[in-house]
């Protein structure tokens, strides 16, 4: 049987920014995912795999074989694993997703490794990212964050989102549920 696509599909690309590689997950980012996602502060505001369960590297293994690769595959975005050009090190993760085609609208989300942060690979990898998106025609890339994290609004700002609200009771966490700061992105934010 024949599978109809009902979605237009995102060109599968490698971004390069002055620091950075933004590439596929492969099966070699296996054991990086699993260290990263288990961390105590990315699952303090990103519950994976979903609330109140556990991150295995089983789970680690899915996500960079299927799931990864079938958020693009099915029209839903793209996700890159970032990598360190200068070392090679994996370093996080940056994606786009729920992306709304006939509006021209994605989402942008991103963490990054215990070993990267502080760096600013977060806000140079959603910059090459939402830029790229801006350029494939999208009129809009939003970035939600919890509104006490800080370190996350923070990268919103610096990649030039600009805050629009608050989307309240709206992200579950493993521990109750955190309020949404939103920021948006069009075309006109961003300057020649």
């Amino acid at each position: 049987m024949a599978t109809v696509q009902s979605a237009p599909i995102m060109p599968a690309v490698i971004l390069e920014t002055d620091r950075l590689r933004l590439r596929s997950l492969l099966e070699r980012d296996i054991e990086d995912v699993y260290t990263s996602c288990v961390d105590p502060e990315l699952q303090r505001w990103i519950p994976l795999p979903a609330p109140g369960r556990e991150y295995t590297r089983e789970t680690a293994e899915h996500f960079c074989l299927n799931v990864a690769p079938a958020i693009r595959t099915g029209g839903d975005g793209q996700h890159w694993a970032m990598v360190d050009r200068e070392s090679g090190g994996f370093t996080g993760s940056v994606a786009l997703m729920r992306t709304q085609w006939p509006a021209m609208v994605t989402e942008i989300g991103y963490w990054v490794s215990p070993w990267g942060r502080g760096r600013g690979y977060a806000a140079e990898a959603v910059v090459a990212v939402s830029r790229w998106a801006l350029d494939q025609g999208f009129q809009r890339v939003e970035l939600k964050a919890a509104t006490a994290n800080t370190g996350s609004c923070r990268v919103a700002e610096s990649a030039g989102f600009v805050r629009e609200g608050t989307e309240r009771n709206a992200m579950p966490l493993h521990e109750g549920r955190s309020d949404l700061a939103v920021f948006g992105l069009v075309p006109s934010d961003v300057r020649p």
